[in-house]
């Protein structure tokens, strides 16, 4: 995680910016939480408790710049709410796509670029150079699927 934490500080340094203390603490909240992706507010709850006047300004306008520096990404599941997760190592595409359960609102990530193909076709196509891409399928996950066949 240190290793991390150093990189994104030159990041920081690179932008004309610095990895102040309140910084840090909502970078490791998120690195601590890179299995879940977590709203603004989810964030701002988990860093008050280890510095209880860190305000939920500060939050929004770090993570931020984390986007802007491409730290984190941001993600809209269709409820209305920002999420954010690490952006992942250096030199690593951001190739993964998520199933959004409509019935829990689990969030299951799917860590295989099923795109690849459609992607060189577009670039071939269209003359266009992809640098991202972002997939998300709704549904319902295998618990809310079994309760649904329940139900009378």
């Amino acid at each position: 995680m240190n290793k991390i934490i150093c990189e994104v500080e030159q990041k920081l340094r690179a932008g004309d910016y610095k990895l102040t203390p309140r910084r840090e603490h909502i970078l490791r909240v998120i690195l601590q939480n890179k299995d879940k992706h977590l709203s603004a507010e989810e964030v701002y709850n988990l860093v008050k408790r280890r510095v209880p006047d860190v305000g939920l300004a500060t939050v929004y306008r770090t993570l931020e710049i984390f986007q802007d520096l491409d730290v984190i990404h941001s993600i809209d599941f269709g409820d209305g709410r920002k999420r954010y997760e690490f952006g992942g190592e250096p030199g690593e595409g951001h190739h993964h796509h998520h199933l959004i359960c409509t019935g829990c609102g689990k969030i299951i990530e799917v860590n295989e670029d099923l795109l690849e193909e459609l992607e060189s076709r577009v670039t071939s196509a269209y003359d266009f150079t992809i640098t991202d891409h972002e997939l998300k399928f709704f549904g319902y996950c295998r618990d809310c699927k079994q309760q649904k066949n329940k139900q009378p």
